[in-house]
């Protein structure tokens, strides 16, 4: 198997390290130029275009690290080009635009993956699996937050800001988007409502941008089977690097877990104590993802090489299996379709449902 990867910059180099790591050869890169991939230390040999890319019959699978505005005519063109793909998130910017992909992909009979990486922390795994055992019982909360730093500033700048290049949303897409999944793929519940309040902290950067998308998101969340929920999504909160944390709470015990704690999750229980489970494959429900036994801390860029290994064997399959065990087009477009509600409930200061 053979992939290639389309987008230089710090994602894009992370897909490469993790597809080595699992013995995916990786033909080259493609870059705003070639000139620039080559300036990146450690990327393979540069296309000379995305289009020189598709023309490679060798390459398999390709893989997508681009800005957000790219996605969908990029995925367009691989699924055309008959090769499977990896697409990071959003996967597009709007629902119409994710549809399509989802109804192209199926029609190619292609592998195709939306890359929420952040299921594949073992414990995130462990957490499902209690889930689906029924020791929380019946889930009525889900709360928790996705906190960010690194446009704390208002000379911080990025491309993901403009609306033309990121979407029209850009907290609740880039960083909220997997929270959404994340828990939803644990509780194993949708969205049906929401009530959003966005808020733009700093409404001009760098040093006279106008700001039109949001630093801050609070959101209500109704989920079909009347669990409720709430999370806070920000990129302005001051040394809270990367950090995704959230609850479950149920009629039999909660279970809590931290991204910038990612070896531990928390078990509540009302009458007995309560517990800090460590990651440790002797100690766990399940024979979880993931080479390092306990006491070796897995990290961020583990999770892209255990999702790969995933979206790998269905490649090797040569279609989608009936019940993938990875994020697919399907789980980016529903992200597409819960992030339109919040933003149409931001506008109109009411709950809106998620329209399916």
């Amino acid at each position: 198997m053979r992939a290639a990867v389309v987008g230089t910059g710090f994602i894009g180099a992370v897909h490469v390290e993790a597809l080595r790591r699992i013995g995916v050869e990786v033909t080259g890169v493609v870059g705003s130029t070639p000139e620039r991939a080559r300036a990146r230390p450690g990327l393979p040999e540069p296309y000379q275009s995305f289009e020189a890319l598709l023309d490679d019959e060798g390459v398999d699978v390709v893989h997508l690290a681009t800005p957000n505005h790219l996605h969908y005519p990029q995925a367009c063109a691989v699924l055309a080009a008959g090769k499977h793909v990896v697409c990071e998130k959003p996967l597009a910017l709007t629902s119409a635009e994710s549809g399509e992909l989802v109804a192209l992909g199926e029609a190619a009979g292609r592998v195709h993956c939306t890359n929420y990486n952040l299921r594949f922390y073992p414990l995130c795994h462990e957490a499902r699996e209690r889930v689906r055992r029924g020791e929380l019982g019946r889930i009525w909360n889900a709360h928790g937050s996705y906190l960010q730093d690194w446009l704390h500033e208002p000379s911080d700048w990025s491309w993901r800001i403009d609306p033309e290049l990121g979407g029209p949303l850009r907290a609740v897409a880039d960083i909220g988007s997997h929270w959404l999944d994340l828990t939803a793929w644990i509780s194993g519940r949708r969205v049906s409502e929401v009530c959003a309040d966005l808020a733009t902290v700093h409404e001009t950067r760098d040093p006279n941008r106008p700001v039109m998308t949001e630093d801050v998101a609070n959101v209500l969340l109704r989920y079909e089977d009347g669990m409720r929920g709430q999370v806070t999504i920000s990129q302005v909160s001051a040394g809270r690097k990367n950090d995704l944390s959230f609850e479950l709470d149920g009629s039999e015990s909660a279970l809590a877990w931290s991204s910038e704690r990612h070896e531990q999750l928390w078990l509540g229980r009302r009458d007995e104590p309560n517990q800090l489970l460590r990651r440790d494959p002797a100690l766990l429900s399940q024979s979880l993802r993931g080479d390092a036994p306990g006491g070796h801390a897995e990290g961020f860029a583990d999770t892209f090489k255990e999702l790969y290994r995933a979206v790998y064997r269905a490649v090797q399959s040569g279609a989608m299996p009936a019940e993938p065990d990875f994020p697919t087009f399907e789980d980016g477009h529903e992200q597409i379709l819960v992030g339109e509600a919040i933003a149409e409930s931001a506008r109109t200061g009411s709950w809106e449902e998620v329209r399916r």
